[in-house]
C-alpha cells in the first residue's frame, strides 16, 4: 500500500485531524469522463482499510462508483442496448413486462434499490397490479409477474457487469409457492380441445372461404406462421409448405413481418391430403376472386387474404375461428391452443420425439413436451386398461382393445 496516497489534513476548528485520499475510479458511465474517489475519515487506520479495499476492488474491476441513475433510467439504457440485437417483438414484449416494475421502482435511485423494495413490488403485482385488461386493481398472474421479475434480474445483471451496483438486489426474490399453488386451485384453465371437438371444428369449416388457413392452425402452426405463408412458400406438386416467414401482430394493431423466430422454427413439412386439397381449393377461389374484381384486386402473394387479396392477420384469424365455434356451438378456445391438441394427438400416437419437436418447430422436445404435449383423462384410458395386467386381470382381446381406443380418442 502507498502510504503516500494518503494525506493528513490539518486540524479543523475543532481540532481533529482526518485523514484523506483520492484514487482513480475509471469512467462515469453517465457522461464517459474519468471519475476519482475522494473519502475522508478519522483515523489513519481506517483510511488505510478503506484505501486497500477500494483499490482491490478497482485492480479486480468490482468496483462501484457513486451515480445518480435510477432503475428508470438504467432500464432505458438496458432495453435500447437490448434493441441492437433482438427482434422489434421481443423489445415489445420487454417494454411491456418492465412497465409492471417502472410503476413502482422506477424513480429509485438504481443504487438505492433494496431486495425489499422489489419484494414489495412482487406482493402488490401478485395483490393489486392489473391496471388494464380485466379487472382493474386485481392481482396480476403469477405468470405475469414472473416474466417481470425475470425481466427485471436481467436488467439489474447488467447493471453488475456495468459496475452500476454491486450485487444483484432481485436475484433471490421469488414467487412464494403459497401463491403459485391459490392460482392453480382458483385459476379456471381452458383445456384444448379434444381429439372429437377438432373433428368437429373440422367439419364445420367445410364449404368455409378460409378453410385452408384454419385447416392449417389445426396442423399445429403458430397463428404468425398461418399468417406469414405466401403461395411461393408452398408446393402442391410434391405437398409441401416451407415455413420461412411469419406475420406477428403488435399491441393488437400493427403487424410486423419477420422470419421465424429461430433456426428450429424454419422448417418444410408434408401436407396432409385434407390440407393439400384445401389449397388448392383456395388457390382457384382467389384467382376468381381476382378476375372478378379486376383492378381492385391486389395480389400480395399471401395465402391467408381478403376477396381483394389483402394481407389478413392475426387478429382475423382468430375472429374467423370464433365466429365459426360460436355459430356450431363449439366450445370456444384460443386458435393457438389448437397447437397443443396437433401435438398432443401426434405425441399420444407414437410420432418419435425428433419429428414432434421438427414439427413443432423447437430445437429440443423437451419444450415441445413441457408446453404443448396436454394429455386428458381420456388419453390416459390405455393406461387403465394396461395396469389391470398388474392386478390379474385378463387381458383385453383385440377388439376389445380396439373400442378402448376409440373411446380414448
Amino acid at each position: 500500500m502507498s502510504l503516500s496516497a494518503i494525506k493528513k489534513l490539518a486540524p479543523n476548528a475543532k481540532g481533529q485531524v482526518r485523514y484523506r485520499f483520492v484514487v482513480d475510479a475509471g469512467r462515469d458511465p453517465e457522461t464517459g469522463k474519468r471519475k476519482q474517489l475522494t473519502r475522508t475519515f478519522a483515523t489513519l487506520r481506517e483510511a488505510k482499510i478503506a484505501y486497500a479495499s477500494i483499490t482491490h476492488r478497482r485492480y479486480e474491476g468490482t468496483l462501484v462508483t457513486p451515480n445518480s441513475i435510477t432503475v428508470d433510467e438504467w432500464l432505458d439504457q438496458w432495453i435500447a442496448k437490448k434493441a441492437e440485437d433482438l427482434e422489434e417483438t421481443t423489445i415489445s414484449s420487454y417494454v411491456a413486462t418492465l412497465e409492471r416494475v417502472r410503476s413502482k421502482l422506477g424513480r429509485i435511485r438504481l443504487q438505492s434499490l433494496a431486495e425489499d423494495d422489489v419484494t414489495a413490488w412482487m406482493v402488490w403485482a401478485l395483490r393489486e397490479g392489473r391496471v388494464r385488461g380485466g379487472t382493474v386493481g386485481t392481482g396480476l398472474s403469477v405468470v405475469s409477474v414472473e416474466m417481470s421479475l425475470a425481466r427485471l434480474k436481467d436488467a439489474l445483471n447488467g447493471a453488475v457487469k456495468r459496475h452500476l451496483v454491486a450485487v444483484n438486489v432481485a436475484q433471490d426474490v421469488t414467487i412464494p409457492r403459497k401463491s403459485r399453488k391459490t392460482e392453480r386451485l382458483t385459476k379456471t384453465v381452458v383445456a384444448p380441445w379434444t381429439v372429437t371437438e377438432v373433428q368437429s371444428f373440422v367439419l364445420a369449416v367445410d364449404g368455409e372461404r378460409l378453410r385452408a388457413p384454419l385447416l392449417l392452425s389445426l396442423m399445429g402452426l403458430r397463428p404468425a406462421e398461418v399468417c406469414g405463408l405466401r403461395w411461393l412458400d408452398i408446393d402442391l406438386d410434391q405437398s409441401t409448405l416451407n415455413i420461412i416467414n411469419t406475420r406477428t401482430m403488435m399491441g393488437n394493431h400493427r403487424v410486423v413481418e419477420k422470419n421465424v423466430k429461430s433456426t428450429a422454427g424454419e422448417r418444410l413439412l408434408p401436407l396432409p391430403a385434407l390440407v393439400s386439397d384445401a389449397l388448392r381449393e383456395f388457390a382457384a377461389v382467389q384467382s376468381a376472386e381476382a378476375r372478378a374484381e379486376g383492378a381492385a384486386h391486389r395480389a400480395s402473394g399471401y395465402v391467408f387474404v381478403d376477396e381483394l387479396g389483402r394481407a389478413l392477420n392475426g387478429k382475423d384469424l382468430r375472429e374467423s375461428a370464433h365466429k365459426i365455434m360460436a355459430l356450431k356451438q363449439l366450445r370456444r378456445v384460443r386458435l393457438y391452443d389448437a397447437r397443443a391438441s396437433c401435438l398432443t394427438y401426434l405425441a399420444n400416437n407414437g410420432v418419435s420425439d425428433h419429428l414432434l419437436a421438427r414439427w413443432a418447430g423447437h430445437t429440443s422436445v423437451k419444450t415441445t413436451k413441457q408446453w404443448y404435449v396436454k394429455p386428458d383423462v381420456e388419453d390416459l384410458r390405455p393406461a387403465a386398461v394396461a395396469w389391470g395386467g398388474l392386478v390379474g386381470e385378463p387381458t383385453p382381446s383385440p377388439d376389445e382393445n380396439v373400442r378402448c381406443e376409440s373411446v380414448s380418442r
